[in-house]
């Protein structure tokens, strides 16, 4: 049994929920994080924060938050936004559908509750994009509702105190760790209470727990039976599949070619260059040729090779095959002249010939922001955005990379 199982007397939680939530709370008083949505709990950065770190790291998701926050001070500044300037600012958070739902949802604050944060936790619900964590996150913490907050860390922490046995996202287990998050909450203190859980599974009890430093140790039955690294119980880990894809940069003057991608889908509405995955028996240079030509109607030919991007989502592992690109035509533009338009648009609504500069404003995904940085070494924030981009992004499209 583990050393630090057996020097206190192990208390079964379910009798002593009690001390159990004054040690939390009481280690969260003197332990918690200083981040930027605590300072005021408004409703607003509650609500934006929780979106964004559900599939984001602590750090990463307190530098877009600031800066989220410099652009869109409040709900009605950001209903007021494009879309364009919203989906810029979460550029490299992935899960691009969840930026469209806040704005979305924001512009349904202004029309439908005056601009106020709806405090009634049906009327949360009812927001575009918020879902039962969310709804019951922004209730809990922002207005005081007695409702748990169950994130991957408060799974991990209740299957380990209570030893649930079977795998935590899938019932029964997903049920009693819900039922087991509610006893917990303690009357008037849901704010401290949930953050305390969230908090404790992000610092203390990690995929590997620091048990000597938990203040919950001597009420968790998985250490006291010494089977806190066999909780909680995975399930069927996700198949991972390599995609090999190409894309080119047609460039005709200081001009570059880009397309914008239909609002429906993974990447919905973002700017890209454009490209697709490799053919059985072709090579990467046949491919970004040809998807140019099915995609754009311009017959092109490679010029340069600019390297090779690999880049992690939830399901695929892409590797992106970059080309720099001209016109291979007889009657090709002159580089002093206006750029062509498209002969056909098949896999964008909209296309732009555009300088370096101009790709810093539009919204991209991560791997041809990458792509864009690497290339035109342009503004400082997009640098940021490529070089952090979310490993954990909407899975890919069969076709499109």
């Amino acid at each position: 049994m583990p050393e630090q199982a057996a020097a206190s007397t192990h208390l079964p939680p379910q009798n002593h929920l009690g001390d159990l939530q004054n040690a939390l709370l009481d280690w969260f008083a003197a332990n918690q994080r200083r981040l930027p949505w605590r300072v005021n709990y408004t409703p607003y950065e509650v609500w934006i924060s929780e979106v964004m770190l559900q599939q984001t790291q602590m750090e990463r998701g307190v530098s877009y938050f600031n800066r989220w926050m410099q652009r869109f001070p409040d709900i009605a500044t950001l209903a007021a936004a494009s879309e364009e300037d919203v989906l810029r600012q979460w550029e490299g958070l992935g899960y691009y559908s969840r930026a469209r739902h806040i704005l979305t949802a924001a512009r349904k604050i202004m029309a439908e509750h005056g601009g106020v944060f709806p405090s009634e936790l049906e009327a949360i619900r009812g927001l575009p994009g918020v879902g039962p964590y969310t709804a019951g996150a922004v209730a809990s913490i922002a207005f005081g509702e007695k409702l748990p907050c169950v994130d991957a860390n408060v799974e991990r922490v209740i299957a380990r105190i209570f030893d649930v046995d079977s795998p935590v996202k899938q019932n029964p287990a997903a049920g009693i760790i819900h039922r087991w998050a509610l006893r917990l909450v303690p009357d008037g203190r849901s704010r401290e209470h949930n953050q305390a859980m969230m908090e404790l599974g992000a610092l203390v009890c990690g995929k590997k727990p620091r048990c000597a430093e938990c203040p919950l140790a001597r009420f968790c039955i998985s250490l006291h039976l010494g089977i806190t690294d066999q909780r909680p119980v995975p399930g069927k880990r996700a198949t991972i599949t390599p995609v090999n894809a190409v894309t080119g940069v047609l460039r005709c003057g200081n001009r570059i070619f880009v397309q914008k991608r239909p609002p429906a889908g993974v990447w919905g509405n973002l700017w890209e260059f454009p490209g697709g995955r490799v053919e059985p028996d072709e090579s990467p240079e046949q491919a970004t040729v040809r998807e140019f030509m099915e995609e754009t109607g311009f017959a092109v030919r490679v010029a340069a090779q600019h390297g090779i991007i690999r880049h992690g989502y939830t399901t695929y592992r892409l590797t992106l095959h970059c080309f720099g690109l001209e016109f291979d035509s007889a009657d090709a533009p002159d580089s002093q002249i206006t750029p062509p338009q498209p002969p056909l648009l098949s896999a964008a609504t909209e296309a732009r010939w555009v300088t370096p500069q101009d790709l810093d404003a539009l919204a991209m995904p991560a791997a041809h922001r990458k792509l864009a940085d690497k290339l035109f070494a342009i503004g400082k924030d997009s640098a940021v955005a490529a070089n952090t981009a979310a490993p954990r992004q909407a899975n890919l499209p069969l076709k499109k990379p």
